[in-house]
């Protein structure tokens, strides 16, 4: 392969892949102390975030103060004052308490991909600069090997660099943040250590699995694009259709109307501002004299094949299913210019359409990287199933129904929000979204059941199928990969396992240790990261399935404690504690703290 690394490179983590969920994990790791590897194919960090185009996050109804994790919420911060710092804002855009300067219906957050990277980039040069990380771009791990006397744990990572170079590395854990668990089949066995597809209903008892298990049910991939409104270019905007477009036109039965979307530009929720980046209206800036809108949507989704499961095939035919996948995201761009009806009356086609090659810089303007739904997943101690986090089934049975979580996860090292939505794909499987309730990451659903020194830090944790629809969207990746990281830090500084942690009763300390770098836990969205009881609401909500109702998300930390509410959190975790009174008169809040205080002193 070129030159050689003779040397291998010791590091305590090694991240494979800079998605979100390995940036995250980078920040982490690294701001955490360990000394940090990471493996990235392209220029850029953020995964779906930025490389792949889904720069309007699918995030939850919380996410302005609740619902994701300290860092995460850094990087919204800082888009938003990228764009409040660098450009001159209308009225209207100066007027918005959250920034949106896409505007768009998705998301309460938009940004330009490049504007993303940067920010990215930024937010972890402090830790190269003091030498804890070290990124390695344009590079790709392309195998394993195991320790001798230990043939469940990884001994050291070979990658690949576009150049040329080989690259060898002996971490003391791997985090695999790839999108598509790209680590996973070097180093272990499909169906021993991974699955792909969609299991069978009698393997995880979920109503909404199929009667037998299909491999060949992997959710879609997108090649999102960015247009922007320039009737001005008409006459130059039209692209060269695809050498098959006729094929791709009737593969992909292009449309606009899907889901929610009501219309090009009419309606309550258009097409046009679905995924809008930016919006004209909020600017008072020459740079941004038209709306610019990045298309993800039904149309672009790819059916025509997939580069994961039964029928994915070799590299060779992957690759050929990517380059016909691109073709098929301007095809689309094609018929929306020359034949979406118009519904302004004026006949068919929008030549007003101008692709934005130079927001991606790539050849064809699509995005760098396919937006990858669905991974590879690794057999985990637990995993994730549709009952425990749908309202409803997809035939209207009731699971969560009307509580207000899904269910506990004692072991939860993380938290998240999104609905379980699955995109159809080219082998039958139709289109579902149905609503869940409010989520955990249990700590189970990151441990391999064979793998030692393994983590998953993307879309590859333990979920099935079906919760993988959930668990995929952008701040709860993020919270997966940051989990997984400082669980990693956890164990080398505890000099454990991550399969050890329960077992050793070092589940409580890693949970606190987590609360302290700014990851929630459990669902109480009035008690924030920056409130002063949100350590002792998140510590005592492991204890316990509800630390008030269940019939809302609610902590209500400035209401009088009711006696029955002390009483019930006097005998946490078994029996009445003797050094709590068996009367508190105070707040919800200062009861909670208080108890907080005396469980911690008993290391509970």
């Amino acid at each position: 392969m070129g030159e050689h690394c003779a040397v291998p490179i010791a590091c305590d983590i090694l991240i494979i892949g800079g998605t979100a969920g390995g940036t995250a994990a980078a920040l982490a790791a690294s701001e955490a102390g360990a000394s940090v590897c990471l493996l990235e194919e392209t220029d850029w960090l953020g995964g779906q975030l930025t490389v792949q185009g889904v720069c309007t996050p699918d995030e939850n109804r919380y996410i302005e103060s609740f619902g994701c994790t300290r860092r995460y919420s850094a990087f919204r911060e800082a888009v938003r004052a990228h764009y409040r710092s660098e450009y001159g804002l209308s009225e209207l855009g100066n007027a918005q308490q959250w920034l949106n300067v896409g505007s768009c219906w998705v998301s309460s957050l938009s940004y330009e991909p490049k504007i993303g990277a940067a920010i990215l980039a930024e937010m972890i040069r402090p830790w190269q600069d003091a030498g804890n990380l070290h990124a390695y771009f344009r590079a790709r791990a392309v195998g394993c090997t195991f320790a001798p006397d230990r043939p469940d744990r990884i001994d050291t990572v070979t990658a690949w660099r576009e150049d040329g170079a080989e690259l060898i590395f002996k971490p003391r854990i791997v985090l695999d943040a790839t999108d598509t668990g790209e680590l996973l089949p070097m180093c272990g066995a499909e169906g021993a250590d991974w699955v792909v597809g969609a299991e069978s209903r009698s393997e995880t008892g979920e109503p909404d699995a199929p009667e037998s298990a299909r491999l060949d049910w992997v959710q879609p991939f997108t090649f999102p694009f960015a247009i922007d409104w320039s009737p001005a270019t008409s006459e130059t905007n039209l692209i060269e259709p695809p050498e098959d477009y006729s094929a791709l036109r009737g593969l992909q039965k292009y449309h606009v109307i899907h889901g929610a979307i009501t219309g090009v530009f009419a309606g309550r929720a258009p097409w046009w501002t679905y995924r809008r980046v930016l919006a004209a209206e909020n600017f008072d800036d020459a740079r941004v004299s038209a709306d610019l809108a990045m298309i993800n949507t039904a149309g672009n989704d790819y059916y025509g094949g997939n580069i994961l499961g039964s029928e994915a095939g070799d590299p060779v035919r992957q690759a050929a299913t990517l380059a016909r996948a691109r073709r098929a995201a301007l095809g689309y761009l094609y018929w929306l210019q020359t034949e979406c009806a118009r519904e302004d009356g004026n006949g068919v086609g929008y030549p007003e359409f101008r692709l934005r090659r130079e927001i991606f810089d790539t050849a064809d303007g699509c995005s760098i990287r396919p937006y990858i739904r669905e991974s590879r997943r690794i057999r985990a101690h637990r995993t994730i199933l549709e009952q425990e986090i749908v309202v409803r089934d997809f035939g209207g049975a009731v699971c969560r129904g009307d509580l207000a979580r899904a269910q506990f996860m004692s072991d939860s090292v993380g938290i998240g929000h999104y609905a379980l939505d699955i995109h159809p794909n080219g082998h039958g499987e139709p289109n579902h979204f149905v609503p869940t309730r409010p989520f955990q990451i249990p700590l189970g659903a990151l441990i391999p059941v064979r793998l030692e020194n393994l983590l998953p830090a993307c879309k590859n944790l333990g979920t099935t199928h079906l919760t993988n629809g959930a668990y995929r969207l952008h701040p709860i990746e993020w919270n997966v990969g940051e989990s997984a990281a400082l669980t990693a830090v956890f164990c080398l500084q505890a000099d454990c396992l991550p399969g050890g942690i329960v077992e050793s009763g070092r589940l409580r300390e890693l949970q606190r240790f987590l609360l302290k770098e700014g990851v929630p836990l459990h669902w109480y969205v009035d008690v924030p990261i920056t409130h002063p009881a949100f350590t002792a609401v998140q510590s005592v909500a492991a204890l316990c399935e509800a630390l008030g109702s269940e019939e809302d998300l609610l902590f209500r930390p400035d209401e009088p404690i009711a006696h029955e509410e002390w009483a019930r959190w006097r005998k946490l975790p078994a029996g009445p504690h003797p050094r709590l009174p068996e009367n508190f008169e105070g707040t919800r809040a200062a009861a909670i703290q208080f108890v907080h205080g005396v469980l911690s002193a008993d290391n509970v």
